[in-house]
């Protein structure tokens, strides 16, 4: 029950609960404040039937109101009306007063018409004026960008490119940030960047413009800057020999400058080149514009790309240097191809130099020094090589020349050249060689050309003429005309060539910056390598040639005594050349004596060579009959002519000039040795053709004959054919001959048998092989005689003795040899 009576008060105050939520939603949706979702949720999410329920509470709540309202509208309904009534009669004056507001307004209007006219024309000329004013204010603003835009394309068209830039600089920085809201500024922004590439782009292809000029004008370039070098140094040396000669040291200070402008006037009178170009010096600025370097190192640089210009022009100046050090492949055949070359390194480094001293950090001095070293590398290769090919001496002078003018030209803008003289001593070798080889034909056509006879001289002004060319010294002083020198034309050309060999040798060492000291040891060892090699060979081919006869000879053994004694002069001529006293210690003296030595004891060495041949010719055409019966009674032929031959052979030596003694001496001394020579080999061959083996039996008529010429031999040889020959010392080459031909003659075996061995033997001389030789061909001919005269029986029985007697004999011989070898 309790819990019943529980349960119906929990209903109630439920219930109470609900009406106070549905009284709470209406007043929430009279008071109009939204939003209503929460509070019909609240309503709706109740109980069911709660919706039902609040239906009815809300149509209770409308009829309450309506009952309010009606009890409202009662109440104030009389009100009503009667402000109704009023209004009503308030309408015809309302009416009134209308058509009279609308008639002043009409009157206003047409009134105000004018003056709203002239007020629209005063508000419109106001904005025209304000319009006008910020126009002309912006306009303000805007003419200094349109003026430096208008500048700018003005510098561009007249290429006027750094200048430009900085306008461009000028217009981002100052003028442009006040007048960026304006479309035309925004494209001159957007073309700047594009201008400024235009430029680098332009300024590049100058560049490029000015590297091919002056690839293409580098040997201009040089060619000036070495002239202009030449004639410095030519100047400054005639300038200096000019104050050597012409004033003391102690000369007065103010006459001294007087005179040195006197002589630099001169001297530039003389440098002239042209009357176009007179006393202009040109210069490496004077022949090229350098404004594309300068314009484009600046505008690179203003760009902030120095660098990059800084290594786009080292290294295109790079490959420009590996171009100018690749010589043609002929330079070395004319003295215009090296000229050329070095024309185009000096232009090319010149142009360095001049970029070097002009512009900050576009080269530096690493940088050049860099490039000469690698192209001096190159170039010392070039000229070793090609110099190699140069066979003509002038061309080598030449070449040097230009060397010496070429290092000088770069030593005076500051690049290193001793590597260049270094070479020049190398070279200097070749030019050596050169002149030998030109000398070698000289003296050849020289030889070629020379009669072999002494000189003839008809008056005094001849004589003046020979000595003028060579130191001849007459020791007798002998002035009667005409007369013969004693040596050939040969002798003064020769010495003549000698000292043109010496001036040719000096030009090399000219300009060498060497001393003087150096340049006489220089010219002295050239001069020997002349003498003892070039002028030796010629002499020895000379000697050997076959048309060189046996008077030839002679007067080449006197052309080299002349030109051995000529030595001393020409010590003399290298002395004061180079004003090195021959007293030093240091100095080298001319050896060539050992030259002429030798060539005269090979022309005496040929001489008896040739006079031995001669012989052998004619003993070739003997003509003996070994087995004649008896001699003619007189000698043979052949050997009269040579011996005649022989005797006007040594007359040549006999007619030589005589007037200085060391000739006389040395003529007779040859004359005596080629006499003593040729009577030995004549004997000799006399000798070999009776010991000949293919001569089987000589007849004792044929050994007569043949000592009828051995006879004539030794009357030649008593009768002086060469004066000098003490006694019968010249007989004594026949004495093998005379003593073996007067053992058969005599027959005297048992002589020579008894003797054999003691020297008072008379037959000493008589070799037992050699007698048994000739024994046995005289016993096959006396065997093949008495076949022969078998009618002459008387003779037989002494041709059987004679017989038995040689064939003792040969026995006996025989022995001898035996024990002659046994012995040895």
């Amino acid at each position: 029950m309790a819990r019943k009576s529980k349960s119906n008060l929990s209903e109630l105050c439920l219930e109470e609960n609900k009406d106070q939520i549905y009284e709470n939603a209406l007043a929430e949706i009279q008071s109009f404040e939204l939003p209503l979702g929460t509070t019909l949720r609240s309503v709706y999410d109740d109980q069911p039937n709660a919706h039902q329920k609040f239906m009815e509470k809300l149509d209770a709540c409308i009829r309450n109101h309506d009952r309010e309202i009606e009890k409202m509208c009662n109440f104030h309904h009389q009100g009503f009306v009667d402000a109704i009534t009023e209004l009503l009669k308030v309408r015809a004056d309302a009416e009134k007063l209308k058509v009279q507001v609308t008639d002043t307004n009409r009157r206003l209007q047409d009134a105000g018409k004018e003056v709203i006219s002239q007020t629209e024309e005063i508000i419109r000329c106001r904005v025209q004026q304000r319009n006008i004013t910020t126009v002309v204010e912006k306009l303000q603003l805007c003419l200094p960008v349109l003026e430096m835009y208008s500048k700018l394309k003005e510098q561009m068209n007249v290429k006027r490119y750094y200048s430009a830039l900085k306008t461009m600089e000028q217009l981002e920085n100052l003028y442009l940030p006040r007048v960026s809201q304006y479309r035309f500024c925004q494209i001159m922004i957007e073309n700047l960047p594009k201008l400024r590439e235009e430029i680098k782009e332009i300024s590049m292809s100058d560049l490029k413009d000015f590297l091919e000029s002056i690839r293409k004008h580098s040997d201009r370039i040089g060619e000036t800057a070495m002239k202009q070098a030449q004639q410095q140094k030519t100047f400054s040396t005639t300038l200096q020999k000019q104050n050597n000669v012409n004033y003391g040291r102690n000369m007065h200070l103010g006459r001294s400058r007087i005179s040195e402008s006197k002589n630099e006037m001169t001297l530039k009178r003389t440098f002239e080149d042209d009357d176009e170009h007179e006393d202009e010096v040109l210069t490496a600025q004077d022949l090229v514009d350098f404004s594309p370097v300068y314009r484009c190192l600046h505008i690179y640089s203003v760009l902030g790309d120095g660098e990059i210009f800084e290594n786009y022009y080292r290294k295109q100046r790079r490959k420009q240097a590996r171009l100018v050090l690749q010589p043609q492949s002929s330079m070395h055949e004319t003295v215009e191809g090296y000229r050329r070359y070095f024309s185009q390194i000096v232009g090319f480094f010149v142009v360095e130099d001049h970029i070097l001293h002009v512009t900050q950090g576009l080269v530096t001095r690493t940088y050049t020094d860099e490039l000469w070293n690698m192209a001096l590398s190159k170039i010392v290769a070039v000229l070793r090589t090609h110099s190699s090919y140069c066979t003509d001496p002038d061309l080598v002078l030449e070449l040097k020349n230009l060397i010496v003018v070429f290092a000088d030209t770069l030593q005076g803008y500051g690049f290193p050249v001793n590597r260049l003289f270094d070479l020049l001593f190398e070279i200097r070798d070749q030019y050596n060689e050169t002149l030998l080889k030109k000398w070698s034909g000289l003296f050849r056509d020289i030889f070629e050309a020379d009669n072999y006879s002494p000189i003839p001289v008809a008056n005094e002004e001849e004589y003046k003429i020979v000595i003028s060319k060579f130191p001849f010294q007459d020791p007798e002083l002998d002035k009667s005309f005409p007369k013969k020198l004693p040596m050939s034309q040969s002798v003064p050309q020769i010495y003549m060539q000698v000292k043109e060999f010496i001036y040719a040798s000096l030009k090399f060492s000219e300009s060498l910056h060497r001393s003087s000291t150096e340049i006489d040891d220089m010219l002295r060892k050239s001069t020997n390598l002349l003498l003892t090699r070039t002028l030796s060979s010629c002499l020895q081919n000379l000697i050997k040639k076959p048309h060189i006869g046996l008077t030839e000879l002679v007067q080449i053994i006197i052309n080299t005594t002349h030109l051995e004694q000529a030595c001393k002069y020409l010590e003399d001529f290298i002395s004061n050349i180079t004003n090195i006293s021959q007293l030093t210690v240091h100095t080298a003296r001319l050896y060539g004596l050992s030259t002429f030595k030798d060539a005269r004891h090979a022309a005496e060495g040929e001489i008896y060579t040739k006079l031995n041949q001669k012989i052998d010719e004619f003993i070739q055409i003997a003509d003996y009959d070994w087995t004649m019966s008896e001699s003619d009674g007189r000698a043979s032929g052949y050997l009269m002519d040579l011996i005649n031959f022989l005797r006007s052979t040594f007359q040549v030596f006999t007619h030589l000039p005589n007037n200085n003694n060391d000739h006389a001496a040395m003529s007779g001394k040859v004359a005596q040795t080629a006499c003593m020579s040729a009577c030995q080999h004549l004997s000799m061959s006399l000798m070999q053709m009776l010991l000949d083996s293919e001569l089987k039996q000589i007849s004792m008529g044929a050994i007569q004959q043949f000592n009828l010429d051995v006879i004539q031999c030794e009357l030649f040889a008593s009768s002086e054919p060469v004066p000098g020959f003490q006694g019968d010392t010249l007989q004594l080459a026949f004495i093998d001959l005379r003593q073996l031909l007067d053992l058969f003659m005599v027959w005297d075996w048992s002589t020579y048998l008894a003797d054999y061995g003691q020297a008072t033997s008379k037959y000493l001389r008589v070799n037992p092989s050699t007698a048994l030789t000739l024994l046995e061909k005289v016993h096959r001919g006396m065997k093949d005689s008495s076949k022969k005269n078998n009618i002459f029986a008387q003779f037989r029985k002494n041709d059987r003795d004679k017989q038995k007697l040689i064939e003792t004999v040969v026995k006996q011989l025989r022995s001898l040899v035996n024990g002659m070898s046994q012995h040895t």
